[in-house]
């Protein structure tokens, strides 16, 4: 088993360093949405630091009744005791894992984190290819089958997760294709993991976001938080919901048992911020909205300029995330000793002083010459300069984006 820690943290560490002694890199590897902390939540961590004490495993009332509510007013009617919270959604996601048996159908692309975890708990990870259209949901046609060669070979897939908006590929998934999706685990008897940690940065608000747990709630778990949509990464906020029916009592009984082992509880700061957050009040909204908007002007700037290159791109339509194709150019790109995602990476930091993450992470095919870029960086290293981004008409023309944006260009124009 690989025992080093996760990819993007890795070259994330080594940015900093390299930065650090002085290198100029325009750093796209890492999905942290690098926006300053909204006043409203600061002062409710500050309100909350004297909550020392443990309390609830699964979460205090007042936090549960608000998440509860969060999910309700997305179509999901929710009650308090079908939620718990946690450090991190990452922390749930894990936990599910550990909770539920049975090998883990994954996209592919798909996020970095659900493969290992899938192998830390012992199961098999199975990939499956993605549409045409968008990432983060299989090809429903494909998952069929992958999931009947895969019992035909002696394993046993019994979890599909899901992600929309997606990471790596920034889109989000059609609710046609969604429900067709969950025909085929309703029809295989899966439980699905609906990842929607994006679901509040889709950029154009007239966007249809479906969730499984709209069309089949008894076997979709929700998994989401805060690290993306309030840019909370380092607090560490995640909740999970869980079907209202016995299974989904006994699923979330399991999980509040594993956090009970493992976590605790969320730290009670946290909590405050999290009653605070998912109560979503009218400022906080208002807020959430401009970032949103910032995070689809930069992205789509990203992937004019990829396409300008010669990439082939799906159009991003939420989160900050753009997951270009660079095979039109390989013939040129072997020229320069690229022959894959791996060395396409290497490349473009040594030559071009540009940071990207390689397909061949998010468990695409190794060959490929694909990687994600986060444009949430180019917001500014510095709370003066993100905020400048973010209150800026047209935060292609402050001069800090449009500089970061010009050495990009530069770097994946001369790639042809």
């Amino acid at each position: 088993m690989n025992r080093g820690i996760s990819p993007n943290l890795a070259l994330d560490q080594l940015v900093a360093q390299r930065q650090a002694s002085g290198e100029p890199i325009v750093h796209l590897g890492f999905g942290e949405a690098r926006l300053p902390v909204f006043s409203g939540l600061v002062e409710r961590l500050v309100a909350g630091a004297g909550q020392n004490s443990y309390g609830p495993v699964a979460g205090r009332p007042e936090v549960l009744r608000a998440v509860a509510g969060y999910f309700t007013r997305r179509n999901l009617p929710t009650t308090p005791d079908q939620v718990i919270v946690a450090p991190g959604s990452k922390a749930l996601l894990a936990a599910i894992q550990f909770a539920v048996p049975g090998d883990v159908l994954l996209a592919q692309p798909c996020w970095v984190t659900y493969g290992p975890q899938a192998r830390l708990a012992g199961k098999v990870p199975i990939g499956v290819p993605i549409p045409a259209e968008c990432g983060g949901v299989p090809d429903p046609d494909a998952l069929r089958t992958a999931v009947q060669r895969a019992r035909a070979a002696g394993h046993d897939p019994r979890i599909l997760i899901l992600t929309s908006p997606d990471n790596p590929t920034g889109t989000t998934a059609t609710p046609d294709l969604v429900r067709r999706v969950c025909a085929v685990a309703e029809d295989e008897d899966l439980l699905v993991v609906s990842d929607e940690i994006y679901r509040d940065l889709v950029h154009d608000p007239a966007t249809e976001v479906l969730s499984p747990a709209e069309v089949i709630p008894h076997r979709t778990v929700v998994v989401t938080g805060l690290s993306k949509s309030a840019a909370l990464g380092g607090w560490r906020i995640g909740v999970a919901r869980f079907p209202s029916d016995d299974a989904g009592e006994r699923l979330r009984a399991d999980v509040t048992a594993i956090a009970s082992e493992v976590w605790s509880t969320l730290a009670g700061p946290m909590q405050e911020v999290a009653e605070y957050a998912f109560a979503e009040p009218p400022e906080l909204r208002r807020r959430l909205a401009e970032d949103a908007r910032l995070h689809g002007v930069l992205a789509r700037a990203v992937h004019r300029i990829c396409t300008a290159a010669g990439a082939v791109a799906r159009p991003p339509t939420g989160g900050f995330y753009v997951y270009p194709d660079f095979e039109p150019l390989r013939p040129q790109l072997d020229r320069l000793g690229v022959t894959d995602g791996e060395s396409l990476q290497r490349y473009l930091l040594a030559e071009r002083g540009v940071a990207v993450l390689a397909g061949v992470h998010f468990g695409d095919d190794a060959g490929a010459l694909r990687f994600r870029a986060a444009t949430s960086v180019l917001y500014g290293g510095t709370v003066e300069r993100q905020c400048e981004a973010m209150h800026a008409d047209d935060p292609l023309q402050v001069p800090h984006v449009a500089a970061a944006l010009a050495v990009i260009e530069q770097a994946f124009t001369r790639l042809g």
